[in-house]
């Protein structure tokens, strides 16, 4: 499995009372994930357009890689990782839900997603690291949650946190 092949995967099969699915972002989606936005003055995560523009400029590094997230066959978030390969690590760059999708569980299952996955890749990597803003405690109650801790490390103002694959 390829960090491209990680779209499609799902979390039909767990306890999730809805069906959690990373998909490729394509002509179909593309709107969609465009026009998803958080609430004016928000600064936690850039907006889609600009997360879109920058893993287009980085697309012949083959590193960065764009979702949007689904509920069933709806888009509900957007998701960016980036493959770190010397460091063997995978970042989650950004991911973004509108308000009307947020503390609905889409987010843990998305991270789910995207840990179990990498799980099967640790030949490749040996954490999955992000970066969370110390206001924002919706997100750090979901990451810790899932087993991510805080390394130390402060980027622009973000704190890293991480998960050992191992």
């Amino acid at each position: 499995m390829n960090l491209k092949g990680m779209a499609n995967d799902s979390m039909a099969e767990q306890n999730y009372p809805q069906s959690i699915s990373i998909r490729e972002i394509t002509e179909y989606n593309f709107d969609a994930v465009i026009s998803m936005k958080r609430p004016d003055g928000e600064k936690f995560v850039a907006p889609n357009s600009y997360s879109l523009a920058q893993a287009w400029v980085y697309r012949n590094n083959n590193d960065v890689f764009p979702y949007a997230i689904y509920c069933g066959e709806n888009p509900v978030g957007f998701l960016l990782l980036e493959a770190d390969y010397e460091e063997r690590k995978l970042c989650i760059w950004r991911i973004m839900f509108p308000e009307e999708y947020v503390c609905k569980g889409y987010g843990t299952a998305a991270i789910q997603i995207v840990l179990t996955g990498a799980k099967k890749l640790t030949e490749k990597f040996d954490i999955v690291a992000l970066d969370c803003d110390p206001a924002n405690v919706r997100a750090r109650h979901v990451y810790e949650k899932l087993g991510f801790v805080e390394t130390g490390e402060v980027n622009h103002g973000s704190k890293e946190m991480i998960f050992r694959l191992n």
